[in-house]
């Protein structure tokens, strides 16, 4: 397919019941809710011909529509975000491909949302795509449960994604790269329909990572790598850090 018949679809999954932060999408951080941020960054892709954001919530859409974005409104019961992005892109049939982008990433790269929508058009065979960032062996979050990380083969796909450091340093060889995976996900339509038609994976529901399903279900997905680092707000210490930075 080519870059000028694709048609990417850009979804900002956003709940308000988070386990560890509730309401964590309007978390106002230097007087912006947190989606705000988030939609921000997706306004400045190229390559997205619409971006929405998918929540549950009629407090998260209002919100949403007070600022100047647009928001689909979804089922309650979604076991995940791409789960919840799969119902939204019924809603756009000519939507090609989709990208998934996170709701509490406030400084998401949109040059990396553009890389991942040139590579899926580039590689039609391709199903699946994300992001992942290197880590110095030294980095205290590798060992920091809500930061995920990942570990490529040699074509730089992914071999896997966890929440405990991966690989573990039983031995430290030269070229030991440690990387943390980007909260965002790239499908081809046809693929993300596939995907929600699968159960949760026992990998899936022990890790608490979507993206382990398609693993497990033998599904390819491509690590695109980055530089740039784009901390997710996963708690409320978290947010703090950020209204400080965005205040100062």
């Amino acid at each position: 397919m080519s870059n000028e018949t694709a048609q990417f679809l850009g979804v900002i999954p956003a709940r308000w019941g988070s386990t560890r932060f509730p309401g964590k999408p309007l978390h106002l951080i230097a007087g912006k809710p947190l989606i705000q941020y988030v939609w921000e960054q997706c306004a400045k892709c190229r390559s997205l011909a619409t971006v929405t954001v998918a929540t549950d919530d009629e407090r998260i859409a209002n919100a949403v529509a007070e600022f100047g974005g647009h928001a689909t409104m979804t089922r309650n019961d979604h076991l995940s975000g791409t789960d919840r992005t799969a119902e939204v892109a019924e809603a756009f049939p000519n939507a090609t491909h989709i990208i998934n982008i996170q709701g509490d990433e406030p400084l998401i790269d949109p040059d990396l949302i553009d890389h991942l929508a040139e590579d899926l058009t580039d590689q039609p065979d391709l199903p699946m795509i994300t992001a992942a960032s290197p880590l110095p062996a030294d980095d205290p979050v590798i060992d920091d449960p809500n930061v995920v990380k990942t570990i490529l083969d040699k074509s730089g796909n992914a071999l896997y994604f966890s929440r405990s450091c991966i690989p573990h340093p039983q031995n430290s060889p030269d070229g030991l790269i440690y990387y943390r995976h980007q909260g965002i996900y790239g499908f081809r339509r046809d693929f993300l329909f596939d995907f929600v038609k699968w159960s949760p994976s026992i990998l899936e529901r022990t890790e608490s990572l979507e993206q382990l399903r398609a693993l497990e279900n033998g599904a390819r997905i491509r690590v695109v790598l980055t530089d740039h680092t784009s901390p997710g707000v996963d708690t409320p210490e978290q947010a703090a850090i950020l209204h400080q930075q965005f205040s100062s």
